[in-house]
């Protein structure tokens, strides 16, 4: 890996297409920076914060936003391959329709976050604050979601399978067609107070 950027500073930069691959960037900030259809391998940015970015159409495999901030972005059919985004937080992005496969987001902030359609497959959100996120007919399966701060999201039509629901209220959230396994649907069951005979 090459010696870390830090305590950079990188305004309106043309980041158009570009490869970063293996970069390390500490504690810099980035605003206005155009990142459209760039890809980013083993990259790791530690501490970073993005302002105004532009991540549309950009692939992101293997690489670490560990907290990071991300303020105004907008992240049009981004896609996260075994990234790691733990204890990141993103306010008032443009997510959709993001893709995220596999990986750790544990911790991550998204509250209030529009993830309708989103494709969240095979990936660590233990802790997650997905307080009144919009995730209707999102693909959420095989997330581990334990101690996922859920209230008020909107799962309608979401297919939830293979999910950890076990911090899932039933009843504080929206839920009407959201697809579920028969596992699962004995974790809820219970939740409301059913015993299962």
């Amino acid at each position: 890996m090459l010696e870390p950027t830090e305590d950079v500073t990188f305004r309106h930069d043309d980041w158009y297409g570009e490869e970063l691959v293996d970069r390390h960037f500490v504690r810099c900030e980035f605003f206005h920076v155009d990142l459209t259809e760039a890809v980013s391998r083993g990259a790791v940015f530690t501490g970073c914060t993005f302002g105004n970015v532009a991540f549309n159409a950009s692939r992101h495999i293997d690489s670490a936003f560990t907290r990071c901030v991300f303020k105004r972005c907008n992240l049009f059919d981004a896609e996260f391959t075994g990234c790691k985004l733990v204890g990141s937080s993103f306010e008032e992005c443009g997510l959709r329709p993001l893709r995220v496969d596999g990986g750790d987001w544990s911790f991550v902030a998204l509250p209030g976050a529009d993830l309708r359609g989103a494709r969240l497959t095979d990936v660590r959100m233990r802790e997650v604050d997905l307080t009144g996120a919009d995730l209707t007919g999102a693909t959420v399966t095989g997330v581990d979601l334990s101690g996922a701060q859920l209230h008020g999201s909107r799962l309608s039509r979401a297919d939830l399978r293979g999910s950890d629901l076990s911090a899932l209220d039933p009843t504080a959230v929206e839920r009407v067609d959201a697809l579920i396994d028969a596992e699962q649907a004995l974790v809820l069951a219970q939740a409301l107070g059913f015993r299962v005979g």
